[in-house]
Parts: structure tokens; sequence; C-alpha cells
């Protein structure tokens, strides 16, 4: 029987708490209420915006306006260091600020219509959060999120502090669900870093922020790591280079016609390379009469060899390191595969600069039906570049190698073929080489 008089005792006292609750609501003026509900529409819209700002943000342009020392980039630097903190008081405060809203609408509503006016305030706030504290605030903060979180960081760093028990709490919580769902909590990786690829895409969406231009370059550095030494290089058979054998009125005869600043020195053949001659010192040599093989000899310096397939990037460090301008690619027995200079590699970069009149001869010819007369020594990277062609460059670098490839016998006649979807016809063939061919560009027809 106590039992049952405390118990009932119990819930009269809660009826009547409720009650006196109500009733000091009751005595607010409905003005009073309105104004209330409107300042937490205000705030919850505040809310929404921070979290889209925040996450919105350009992390790049973040971190060089904080270099140079803007007060609001630092702050909002600061806080992002710890997303997780961030989003937890972001959320904290926009859940109280939405479910004292919703009391204060019930309220409203009970007093207008009510207890069929709950069912209305329900719905209508619903609809009222949804447009003016959720779509449109998150909306204008995706379009403008730098103007939206830098004032926004002003309000959530002491917010961060007052919550922090609260936030480590949910925090605490969350990532213990997460561990027994078998998902890591911990961030090894730097989440803003990019992979070539992805860098890619940044350089091309700048749009006109970065001339074309200058894009193009961009694009060439990181393209480096993707081509060797093999892909750029002279091959053997065009290499020019002085055979100290030969005599001395054709050495001083090939000098003299040479459009080259450095030359290969050797006897008989490439293999033999002794060193490397440069034509500044045959001025002086011409006009003191002085010119010999002992002269040629005494000013060479030492051969540079570069290793066959060094990726250009690493090869273009390695001809700073050791102050280099031209190298010898040497296969894995130390037979010389052709030649490489410093220019050939900045080529790659920023295109076409050189003034040698021997760079201007053509060896693509475009023909009235469409077709084009190609020689077989011309780069298969070089067609594509200059034609915008899709012929396969992962094999063979030339033209010719790349029909004998297909091939696989060296023909005695000329024949037809079909490389990688273009008509291929061979015109001449001589010393086991293909040595012109004409290309029909089909790749784009049935």
């Amino acid at each position: 029987a106590c039992t049952g008089s405390d118990t009932a005792e119990t819930v009269v006292s809660a009826h009547l708490k409720r009650n006196k609750e109500l009733n000091a609501l009751n005595e607010i003026p409905l003005s009073i209420l309105g104004g209330i509900l409107f300042c937490l529409i205000i705030f919850s819209a505040y809310f929404s915006s921070s979290e889209t700002g925040m996450m919105s943000l350009n992390r790049y342009r973040l971190r060089s306006k904080s270099k140079t020392g803007h007060s609001g980039a630092r702050r909002v630097e600061t806080l992002l260091k710890q997303p997780d903190r961030l989003i937890s008081v972001i959320l904290i405060g926009n859940n109280l600020v939405n479910i004292f809203a919703s009391s204060i609408a019930t309220v409203i509503a009970i007093r207008l219509w009510g207890d069929a006016g709950i069912a209305l305030a329900s719905g209508l706030l619903t609809l009222i959060i949804l447009i003016f504290a959720e779509v449109a605030p998150k909306t204008l903060a995706a379009r403008y999120p730098e103007r939206i979180a830098y004032p926004s960081s002003f309000i959530l760093k002491p917010l961060l502090f007052i919550f922090s028990p609260f936030v480590w709490l949910v925090n605490g919580a969350s990532k213990g669900l997460l561990r027994l769902l078998g998902i890591r909590t911990t961030q090894h990786n730097n989440p803003d870093s990019l992979n070539s690829d992805e860098l890619r895409a940044v350089v091309y969406e700048t749009g006109n922020l970065i001339p074309r231009k200058h894009q193009d370059m961009l694009i060439s550095i990181l393209d480096l790591e993707k081509m060797t030494v093999d892909d750029i290089m002279i091959p053997r058979n065009e290499v020019i280079g002085i055979n100290i054998e030969d005599d001395i009125d054709i050495i001083k005869s090939q000098l003299q016609s040479t459009q080259h600043t450095r030359l290969p020195v050797y006897k008989k053949e490439i293999n033999n390379t002794v060193g490397i001659f440069h034509m500044r010192n045959v001025a002086r040599f011409f006009s003191d009469e002085k010119l010999n093989k002992s002269t040629i000899m005494q000013n060479t310096r030492e051969p540079y060899f570069v290793p066959a397939g060094i990726p250009l990037n690493k090869q273009l460090i390695n001809f700073q390191k050791t102050r280099q301008r031209m190298g010898l690619i040497v296969n894995e027995y130390g037979d010389v595969q052709g030649l490489i200079t410093l220019e050939d590699i900045l080529e790659e970069i920023v295109g076409e600069f050189t003034s040698d009149m021997s760079s201007s001869s053509k060896d693509i010819h475009p023909q009235a039906d469409g077709s084009f007369l190609i020689d077989g020594t011309t780069a298969v990277r070089d067609i594509n570049s200059i034609l915008k062609w899709q012929l396969p460059t992962g094999g063979p670098k030339t033209l010719n190698g790349l029909i004998l490839d297909e091939l696989e016998f060296i023909p005695e006649y000329n024949l037809c073929i079909n490389l990688s979807g273009y008509k291929v016809e061979t015109l001449l063939i001589q010393d086991s080489m293909i040595k012109t061919a004409r290309i029909y560009n089909t790749a784009d027809k049935t």
C-alpha cells in the first residue's frame, strides 16, 4: 500500500511539474516565441552553411593564403587540422537549435490551433528548415566557401572550446562504433596529397588562370617520368661524329659544314668513342692553321654515357649534377644505341626552340589524296605529335621498326599492311630497311 501510494504521488508530482512548464511557456507572448524561433532558424542556417563552406574550401588556396598571413585563412586552417572535431561541434550546435526550434514551434501551434496544430507545426517547420536552414545556405556556401568559412571561424573556434567535453564524448563513441565494425579511423596519408594524374586534372581545370602554353609545359614536365631517353634519342645510325682515323681534310670539311656544337670523336665506329669535341675550339685552330688530329684529341673531353631506359626526369637531374649537355646512350652490353642532349629534354617541355637549320628538314610530306609520305627513320612519337595520330609507342621507336615489328620479317618487295587502323604502303626498301612509306589515316573509318 505504501509503495502504491508513493508511486501515485510521484506521477502526480510529474504532471504538476509538466503543467508548470507549459504554463510558463504559455505565459510568454507569441511575438517573443516567434522571434526566438526565427533566431533559431538563423542559427541553424549558420551551422549548415559553415559545414558546407569549411568542407568546400580549396585546401591549396587556403594554404597559400595562410602562408601570406591571412588571419581568416589561418583560423580555418587550424580548425581543419582536426576535421572530426570541427564537424562534431557543428553538428552538436545544429541539432541543439533544431530540437529547440521544434519545441518552440509546437508550443506556438498548440496555442494557435490546439492539439491539431502539432502535426501542422511539424510539417511546416520541416519545410522551413529544409529551405531556409539547409538547401539555401548550403548552396550559397558551396558557391562562395571563402566568404562563409572565414567569418564563421570567429564563432566556431570558441564554440569548439565550449563544447569540447561533448565533442570528445561524441568522437569517442563514434570511433568506438567504427572500430567495432572493423573500420580504421586513423589517417596515415595526407588526404590533400595528389598523384600525377590528379595534378594534371588540376592544371587543366585552372582554365584561363594559367595560359594554355604554360599548362602544356607543366603537363610536359609531369610526362617526363613516363618517357625514357630511348624515346627521344638520336638513333645510332643518325649520330654525326668525327672518325679520328679519317683523312684530316675530310675531318676539316666536316667541321666546316656541321650544324652541331658538340661532336663525338671515335675510332672507326661509334662504339669506340674516345671523347667529345666542342666546336668553339675550331675557330682558333683554323685561324692559326694548326688543326690536326693531335689538336683535336687534345681538346676533347671524356664522353658521358647514359644507360638505356633511364626516365627523362631522372636524366635531366643527372645532366644537372654532372654539368653535362650531351650523352651517349648504351645498352647492357655497352653498345652505343644513340645520343641524347639536354636540349632534347628541354624541347619535350617547352617545344621546339632550336635554331639548327638541320631541324627544319621535313620527313613527313602530305599528298593530294590525303596520304603522307614518311621517312622510315622518323620517330613514331614525332608522327603522332605532328599528325595527331595514335600509332603505338610502346614498342619500336621509328616507323621502320614499327612496320617490321608488325610484319615480323624484312620484306623483299613493297607491300601494304594495316597498322593499328592506319593503311601503310611501303615505297622504298633498301639495306634491310624501309626507307619510305605511304600512310593513309583510316583509323576513324569503319
